[in-house]
């Protein structure tokens, strides 16, 4: 069992209808992931994927039909986070949401609401999360893991991608993979999920993958130098990256002395935290 998601998750696709949300349903459906309905404003009582999930106007109407608990949001930014308050309004537990571009702003707004929610977010500009042989939310290649007994927490998409598989070609099985997103403003941070790769016990070990912009990394370093009983190892992207320069995304913004590659590796040496210095020295670390 993973954590965040199994095979009894029932999840709704928000945003169904479109060209992104049809692909990703039918590879969740081909991971057996549990699939139950999708919403699009609308296109209310129509199916899709050959009569296999029926599309709903609203979320709350979607979940007392269909008893879905999770959603996985496939909605263009400007409208994003209006369907992400939906979902938490309709008591759902976890959101995912892979949309980039969501306005600053939006996010705020956002977070600030599920403040008052028990619903989780992980997300935006999220590649989402696996449980691998449980249940699969987002774009995760399913070929690349197997279960086992490693944790993983990331914000870096590719950085992800290629520590997963270098764990694979080493035998390494993955618990669940939870990549957090990348933009400034977000859900679940990597303490969220520490916190319950800690206190779960399929997971073993901890892979935190991180990158340059903000303090969730030097954040995390103080957690699991005060709160965590299993290793981790981190591998930080964007050590070669020019201070002066801007970045891809939002997330990788640099302030002063806080947010740079260096402060976060030495924040994770003095926590005594295991550093790789790239992915195919993570499994190394972990045997």
């Amino acid at each position: 069992m993973g954590i965040l998601v199994d095979h009894n998750t029932r999840f709704l696709v928000q945003g169904i209808t479109g060209n992104r949300g049809i692909v990703f349903t039918q590879k969740m459906l081909d991971y057996n992931t549990n699939v139950v309905a999708g919403v699009t404003p609308g296109k209310g009582g129509d199916w899709v994927l050959g009569g296999k999930i029926p599309v709903f106007d609203l979320v709350m109407r979607a979940v007392e039909v269909t008893e879905a608990n999770a959603s996985i949001v496939f909605v263009p930014p400007r409208f994003a986070a209006d369907a992400i308050i939906e979902a938490a309004d309709a008591g759902l537990a976890l959101v995912v949401c892979l949309t980039e571009g969501i306005p600053v702003r939006d996010m705020m707004r956002v977070r600030s609401y599920l403040k008052k929610s028990a619903t989780r977010l992980i997300g935006p500009n999220s590649l989402g999360v696996i449980a691998p042989g449980e249940a699969v939310a987002g774009s995760f290649p399913d070929q690349i893991t197997f279960p086992g007994s490693i944790g993983v927490v990331s914000r870096s998409g590719t950085l992800t991608y290629e520590v997963v598989h270098s764990l694979s070609k080493a035998g390494i099985g993955v618990s669940t993979c939870v990549g957090i997103g990348g933009d400034m403003v977000y859900g679940m941070t990597f303490i969220d999920v520490l916190e319950l790769f800690e206190a779960d016990p399929q997971t073993e070990q901890v892979v935190l993958i991180g990158e340059i912009g903000g303090s969730g990394e030097e954040d995390a370093a103080e957690y699991i130098m005060s709160n965590m009983t299993k290793p981790v190892v981190a591998l930080v992207a964007g050590q070669t990256a020019i201070p002066e320069r801007g970045m891809g995304h939002a997330g990788a913004i640099i302030n002063n002395d806080k947010g740079q590659a260096a402060t976060k590796l030495k924040a994770f040496w003095e926590a005594g935290i295991r550093i790789a210095t790239g992915p195919d020295e993570v499994p190394e670390m972990l045997a």
